[in-house]
């Protein structure tokens, strides 16, 4: 189990050098809202998986693709935070001050530092029954207020702010590496969070412990 971390940063780290290998064709139009300039069925297509439909939804379910689309490219971007977070608060790195101030009905009579939080499972367990309602509301708000579910486009009205996107083949192969970034994010959380319940230890306890990171094969 020790071996997940370092085997999630280096899927994230070779996901980086998409290369820019013709896209896939596919007969099917692109959807509605999608980028004009580019099909969204031709996105995440590239080496070494290409199109990579097990269950076959493409062809037996293809008015769910849009859909599908915005939910893999949004929990994508989720997971490049928790992984950023992840090796932030890893390296001790905290938010200063209180996360409740002292006396707040919403946290403890003391109050609640954000250095005070736990890394990992018992962070979340170490919030009061409020702070937990406060993240809900919150990821509440952004479902469908800020960054509606509904909207598929992905864009949310920020952009994509990779630079100049008006070619259609380097605005393809930018939303490919986000794409591809966004699942080895998903890949890579999971293992984490996988590896410390089986061993108990964050990822670095488990560093501090002795404990060796090896990727069988590559070191």
């Amino acid at each position: 189990m020790k071996t997940f971390a370092v085997l999630a940063l280096a899927l994230s780290t070779a996901s980086a050098f998409v290369t820019k290998a013709p896209l896939a064709t596919h007969q099917r139009a692109a959807s509605s809202s999608a980028i004009k300039m580019v099909a969204e069925e031709e996105l995440g297509v590239t080496p070494p998986l290409g199109l990579f439909d097990p269950l076959g939804y493409m062809e037996t379910q293809p008015q769910n693709f849009e859909r599908r689309r915005a939910v893999e490219r949004k929990h994508g971007r989720v997971a490049m935070m928790a992984v950023v977070g992840m090796l932030v608060h890893n390296a001790n790195l905290e938010f200063p001050g209180y996360l409740s101030l002292p006396g707040s009905p919403l946290g403890t009579p003391e109050g609640i530092t954000f250095a005070s939080i736990p890394d990992g499972f018992s962070g979340l367990f170490s919030l009061p029954p409020f702070g937990l309602v406060q993240i809900l509301l919150f990821c509440g708000i952004m479902e469908t207020a800020v960054w509606p579910a509904s909207d598929y486009s992905g864009n949310y009205g920020t952009g994509y702010p990779f630079g100049d996107l008006s070619d259609p083949e380097e605005r393809a192969f930018k939303l490919n590496i986000e794409l591809n970034q966004g699942r080895a994010a998903m890949l890579g959380i999971f293992a984490a969070n996988l590896q410390e319940g089986i061993q108990g230890q964050t990822l670095a306890e488990h560093i501090a412990s002795g404990g060796q990171i090896l990727v069988p094969g590559l070191f």
